[in-house]
């Protein structure tokens, strides 16, 4: 049974539709204690990191989360659900879940990194608008992919949806199944043990995107 983590700041009803669609079942709830009993957990999220974990906080779903993962429960982090399994982010500048290590920065001061580091001009990187936001395909990691089971049946042609001004700067690229490009390599899809997130809406983007729910249900 999957659980859908309700804690006022995901974006909740196009997960139920989509798991709807698959005939997936599923139970929803914005108390903890009604998802002791899942084995699968979907944290999805839209808006603002720092709003998220407060409203985690208020919820007790970030012990919960916690726990959940200690003992073994596979969770889909998917949006700002992905990015507050990380250590800290930029985005009211507090702490996350520190499920993985990481920090979530603004495309703008990543992009100034890089310009500063040759990688990338500044002409560059002002005709790329911020949010990110639309289709996008995947670049797999290939040392990575073949452990990654989310990923099964989706190829590097296949588009996803985007839209985040944020995005995760993880600390080891093991974790990474899957990068998307915007003028520098976006951390797309992520996998350690039991844990899965994903920076783009797999729940909004078409069949890849059921595909990639339909994967994490058969865990």
């Amino acid at each position: 049974m999957i659980g859908i983590i309700d804690y006022n700041a995901g974006n909740i009803r196009s997960v139920q539709r989509a798991l709807e669609k698959l005939n997936l079942p599923y139970k929803m709830s914005k108390n903890p204690t009604d998802l002791e009993d899942v084995d699968k957990l979907i944290f999805p999220g839209d808006g603002d990191d720092s709003y998220a974990m407060q409203e985690l906080a208020k919820t007790g779903y970030d012990s919960f989360i916690k726990k959940a993962v200690e003992k073994g429960i596979f969770i889909l982090g998917i949006c700002v659900g992905s990015q507050i399994l990380f250590d800290y982010t930029e985005e009211g500048n507090c702490k996350c879940l520190e499920l993985l290590e990481g920090r979530i920065r603004h495309f703008s001061s990543v992009f100034t990194d890089n310009e500063k580091s040759g990688i990338l001009t500044k002409k560059e990187y002002q005709t790329l608008k911020i949010p990110h936001m639309g289709w996008n395909n995947l670049r797999f990691n290939q040392s990575t992919i073949k452990n990654c089971p989310i990923l099964e049946g989706i190829t590097e042609n296949d588009d996803f949806y985007f839209v985040h001004s944020y995005l995760i700067q993880n600390k080891n690229d093991s974790i990474v199944a899957a990068w998307a490009d915007y003028g520098i390599p976006v951390p797309a899809c992520i996998h350690k043990n039991n844990i899965y997130a994903c920076q783009f809406h797999p729940e909004k983007s078409g069949k890849p995107g059921l595909q990639i729910l339909k994967n994490f249900a058969q865990l």
